[in-house]
């Protein structure tokens, strides 16, 4: 390809400062970076870019085509952009939804595209019109399907199953007594499938309804059984005379104390026997009743005073 000889009317400061205002007036204010470089895309066709200054454009460049007809002194403006240059912040590549997705991304309600080349299915029996002949396909042989797994397919499901929990390597199978092919609850599958898979029906596995390989195994094995064990004897039991066990009880409620006389009513009757003792009248009261009298002695009632029919 013939190298392009710059034309000098495109290049000249004239045509760049025409393609600076061209790209300001379809730019952000502020974004237009310095005069970066000037390409001849042909002949009176040029390029010229400018560094684009925005944040969320780093590496991008405005991109300004201008242009002139023969004998024409001046540029005209013939298209502005904003295109990527090197190190330009990028996109990820647009991937269709049918490839992007992948297995699990399923939930309730989501519906899988069709896909029209599937390396996993191949043709299968389709009706042919014929009475006998698709009664036949359809009753005996059991097909009627559009497609049917191809050997591809069916290999890569297998290789899947037996290295998945329900394969020969999971920690259930390493520790189980017995392989599942030996087991009352394996059954069988049809089809090419059956020299290396089957299906679990024993409730009390781990596996219960899922598909299993012929050397995994669990500990619900139908022909394996616990070890017994010897019973194990027990000693007579030993009391500790010596263990204290403490108990808190809450202290019962004090009883109400016996009314007392005042302190002043004693101090009286103490000073009033105080000068019974030291009188020499004979007219000073006996002691014995001053004492009754300031209640410092109570006087039970005589044996005499009892009713009648107690004396008898």
């Amino acid at each position: 390809m013939p190298v392009l000889k710059a034309d000098s009317t495109l290049a000249a400061a004239a045509a760049i400062e025409l393609a600076r205002e061209a790209a300001v007036s379809i730019a952000e204010p502020d974004t237009v970076g310095e005069h970066v470089a000037m390409v001849m895309e042909a002949e009176r066709l040029a390029t010229h870019y400018f560094r684009c200054t925005s944040s969320g454009y780093q590496g991008w460049r405005w991109s300004v085509s201008v242009a002139r007809s023969p004998r024409q002194k001046h540029a005209t403006i013939c298209e502005t952009s904003l295109v990527p240059g090197e190190g330009a912040i990028l996109a990820p590549e647009w991937v269709p939804y049918a490839e992007r997705i992948a297995p699990g991304d399923l939930g309730a309600g989501d519906v899988l595209p069709y896909r029209q080349e599937d390396p996993n299915l191949q043709p299968g029996f389709e009706a042919t019109g014929e009475e006998d002949i698709d009664a036949l396909a359809i009753n005996e042989l059991g097909l009627g399907r559009k497609r049917v797994l191809s050997p591809e397919g069916r290999e890569a499901a297998a290789q899947r199953w037996y290295d998945g929990e329900h394969g020969p390597r999971s920690e259930v199978a390493e520790k189980a007594p017995a392989r599942c092919v030996t087991c009352g609850y394996f059954v069988p599958m049809a089809g090419a499938l059956r020299r290396t898979f089957g299906v679990c029906a024993n409730e009390w596995s781990p596996s219960d309804g899922k598909v299993v390989s012929l050397d995994h195994g669990c500990g619900a094995h139908s022909e394996a059984d616990v070890a017994p064990q010897p019973p194990s004897s027990v000693g007579s039991p030993i009391v500790d005379e010596y263990a204290v066990e403490m108990v808190q009880f809450e202290r019962p409620a004090a009883a109400p104390a016996a009314p007392t006389a005042e302190l002043s009513d004693v101090a009286q009757a103490a000073e009033a026997i105080e000068a019974v003792e030291t009188s020499e009248s004979t007219d000073v009261p006996d002691v014995a009743e001053v004492a009754v009298e300031s209640g410092l002695v109570e006087v039970a009632p005589a044996a005499s005073d009892q009713a009648p029919a107690e004396q008898a």
